[in-house]
Order: C-alpha cells, then structure tokens, then sequence
C-alpha cells in the first residue's frame, strides 16, 4: 500500500507546479498532472524561458550545437511554443515566468571592466561561466541573489493569501536553476510538496541535507506512464538530447510530501499503464 500523492495534491484547491525550465513539469511529473486538472486548479509556472543575445559561452554554444538551433533566441521561442502546446493538452493553465535560462545569464550590472571582457571573453560576465564547473555544480551562485528575490516574489504573487500547494523541483542533479527555484519555493512562505527530477534522477539522489530537514514523506505514482512518454516527446528540441536512444525509460514519479501536508490515504496497488 503506497501513499496517494494525487490524493495529496488534490486537496490543495489550487495547485502551482514549478517548471525551471520547459519541459522539466512534464518530465518529472507529467503522469500525476494528466489527472489533478479535473479535481484541483492547476497552473504550471516555466521559470526560466528566455535566452540572450551572443557573446556565448562554450557551454552554451555546446548546448545549441546539441540541440541542432544557430539562434538561442529563436531556439527559446521554440521551447516556449512547445512547452505552451503540451501544457494545453494537459488542461492546465500556463505562466511563463520570462527569466533567462542558467546557461544565457549575465551578471547583473557588471563593472566596465568585466563587460568589456565578457565581449572577449564571454565566461568573464555570466554568472554561471561554464555548465560542468559552475552551472550544475549543486549551488547557486551569490551573483543570482536577485534573481530568487524575483522568482519568489512571483510565486507569492501567483498564489496570493497562501490559498494552495505549491509543487517544486528537488534540485535532483545539482542544476543551478532547480535549485533556485526549489530556494523560492521554500522562501515563498507557502506549503510546499517536492518532486523527483527526472531523468537526472536515474543518475543521481537527492541532496540528504535538503531532505533531511523536511521529515518527507515519500510517494510514487505510476500510473499513465506510457501517455507521460508521448507529451514528453512535444519537446522536440530537447527530447533528442535526453534520451540519445529514443526510448524514454518507464520511471515512477517521486513526490516528498512534508510534515504538515496531509498524505491521504493508501492506493491500492495498480499496475502501471
């Protein structure tokens, strides 16, 4: 007998789901959210949904060459309408958030001397300089102090009075902007439910310091799995680079409900479909 997370979540009202980039709701938690839209108000937040002009960073020049895209912002406007098309299957409503994407982000007001190495050298004026050393290297760096004022500032603005749950990344695999966005969460002052991201989570665990002080209970769901898979490849400009293979693994959904959130009752056992 498990936990019933979409009981759990269901009883919220109103449901804010976290996205740090398009595609990582539906990727961590697609299944659950195929049913919740018929028995609780649910909006899906894309925090990070823009790029910006060149000067590049090798790293992300590496990720537009994986991706097959010249322009980063015309890539960002395709991710957008992508994440826009998925999410409207779902039925849920949709918040784009317009922040800049870890990888294109700059240091806010840099000093002359800094921007006028950015344009030599791009490292010198973003805040996360490379992906392997900095951006998903389980931190975030004192440089995005505004931008978690800002992400959290709209959270609360999303769900004003605290009427409703919000869902967000563990930060599974260390990327600088789910962590972020799972720090705005916890500061937003609202209850918070936690999911697993996936696939990062078939490589890697959560961060036992972060869980550790929630005393979590854990739920899975795998029910719709095989439909979860379908809207996944609605991301086309991604789903090629995460799973090279083409097969999208079959992975239950992880869910860390927190004291206080109520964790309804058992389901019976099913199998996945």
């Amino acid at each position: 007998m498990a936990v019933d997370p979409l009981t759990a979540l269901s009883r919220s009202g109103a449901l804010l789901v976290l996205s740090p980039h398009p595609d990582d709701a539906v990727l961590s938690c697609g299944a659950l959210l195929g049913l919740l839209p018929d028995r609780s108000a649910v909006t899906v937040m894309t925090v990070f949904t823009e790029a910006a002009p060149p000067p590049h960073t090798l790293s992300a020049r590496q990720f537009l060459r994986q991706t097959g895209a010249v322009n980063a912002e015309e890539l960002y406007v395709e991710r957008r309408a992508e994440d826009q098309a998925v999410l409207k299957q779902l039925g849920v409503d949709r918040f784009q958030g317009g922040f800049v994407d870890g990888l294109f982000r700059r240091v806010p007001a840099p000093r002359r001397g800094r921007r006028l190495a950015g344009r030599l050298l791009p490292e010198f004026d973003h805040v996360y300089p490379t992906y392997r050393l900095h951006l998903s290297r389980g931190r975030i760096s004192p440089r995005d102090a505004e931008t978690v004022r800002q992400v959290t500032d709209t959270v609360r603005e999303l769900l004003p009075h605290g009427r409703g749950l919000v869902l967000a990344p563990l930060g599974v695999g260390g990327h600088a902007d789910h962590l972020l966005v799972r720090t705005a969460a916890a500061r937003s002052g609202l209850p918070v439910v936690y999911y697993s991201d996936f696939p990062y989570n078939m490589q890697a665990a959560p961060d036992p310091d972060f869980t550790g002080g929630l005393r979590a209970t854990e739920a899975s769901w795998d029910l719709g799995l095989d439909a979860k898979a379908e809207l996944i490849r609605g991301y086309r400009t991604q789903v090629g680079a995460l799973f090279p293979d083409g097969v999208i693994p079959r992975v239950p959904e992880v869910y860390l409900l927190p004291a206080g959130v109520p964790a309804g009752p058992a389901r019976p056992p099913g199998g996945a479909t």
